[in-house]
């Protein structure tokens, strides 16, 4: 078979694949490779059946529509806020994620424990002690912790895998584990579900949140349920920024309601240019100048193991959809 009888696929650089994944992709594709999505032709789109897209870019109508040998268009993420899903099914292409891949997910576990190191860094102020440290401190009084996490109760807003996942955790520090979540009723040893978001932190001392982004969940952490977390809570969230009213969440921080938060995710963060503006964020200022909330950028998912696990999990999601071999020369050369 020649290179140009394959399938052609676009791959952007900024999706970061490893030498692997790349060498994978090459072996069964025509590689068209580009920066990122902006740098998209109609020329280029017109002779595509495979694209891989990544966040912050949007792969709607005006691209579907100038794509006719358009088949799949996969992204290595549980979640596609970037993908119009329902006008590529229309259109009789097929999104490949990994959203509802549940067993292969669970063997995934990064951002699960991420979300306890975020738990454990916010409530023993293990930063501004490491600060500390550095400037000439050896003090241990003004970082003592609240409690221990074995006197406190978790709250875990979504049951789903990653939810799952740190529930368990939970149970192993010896901490009083309470979920919310309408779509499951767990059998869990050790679970307390509760019946509404408000319930769940009304009660906690630790919320932690594990929701997928869709449109009906945008601003689910509303100035309404900040409201209601206990006076000396603290908030976690490793899902999506998007999830969370921004200012209702600073001004829980600065009133007290919330003795600190600690997050891997802001909105916008996705949003081409972010970086460039990103220190104007009144959630980075206010870290800047205050030692109770923690913002680590998006690293939940960020181990080696984990981004080549993911990345080839979805190319061969999408060699198994197209029905495709791998080209002769070079599954000869491996």
């Amino acid at each position: 078979m020649k290179s140009t009888d394959r399938l052609t696929l676009i791959y952007y650089k900024n999706l970061n694949y490893t030498a692997q994944n790349l060498d994978l992709l090459h072996g069964y594709f025509r590689v068209i490779v580009l920066e990122d999505p902006s740098h998209d032709t109609t020329d280029l789109l017109s002779q595509t059946h495979v694209v891989l897209t990544p966040l912050g870019y949007y792969f709607g109508k005006e691209k579907i529509d100038v794509s006719p040998k358009l088949r799949i268009i996969g992204s290595n993420t549980t979640g596609h806020p970037h993908i119009d899903v329902d006008y590529a099914e229309a259109k009789g292409v097929k999104v490949i994620t990994l959203k509802d891949h549940g067993e292969f997910l669970r063997s995934i576990t990064a951002t699960a424990e991420l979300t306890w190191g975020l738990i454990i860094a916010v409530t023993r102020h293990i930063c501004p002690a490491f600060r500390s440290v550095l400037n000439g401190g050896w003090d241990r009084w003004p970082f003592g912790g609240r409690k221990m996490l074995s006197r406190m109760t978790l709250g875990v807003a979504g049951l789903g895998r990653l939810g799952s996942i740190v529930a368990t955790y939970g149970i192993g520090f010896g901490m009083r584990v309470r979920y919310y979540d309408p779509y499951v009723n767990s059998n869990l040893d050790g679970l307390e579900k509760t019946n509404s978001l408000e319930e769940l932190v009304q009660g906690s001392d630790v919320v932690t949140v594990h929701i997928p982004h869709e449109p009906e969940t945008e601003g689910l952490f509303s100035k309404h349920i900040f409201s209601k977390f206990k006076v000396g809570a603290y908030f976690i969230n490793t899902s999506r920024g998007e999830l969370v009213d921004q200012e209702a969440l600073l001004q829980s921080l600065k009133s007290g309601k919330l003795a600190g938060a600690a997050i891997d995710v802001i909105d916008g963060e996705f949003e081409p240019g972010f970086e460039e503006s990103m220190l104007e964020h009144p959630l980075i200022g206010y870290a800047a100048q205050h030692d109770n909330l923690v913002i680590t950028p998006h690293i939940g998912g960020s181990t080696l193991d984990a981004w080549s696990l993911t990345q080839e999990y979805t190319i061969r999601q999408v060699i198994e959809a197209l029905g495709l071999a791998p080209h002769e020369e070079n599954a000869q050369a491996g």
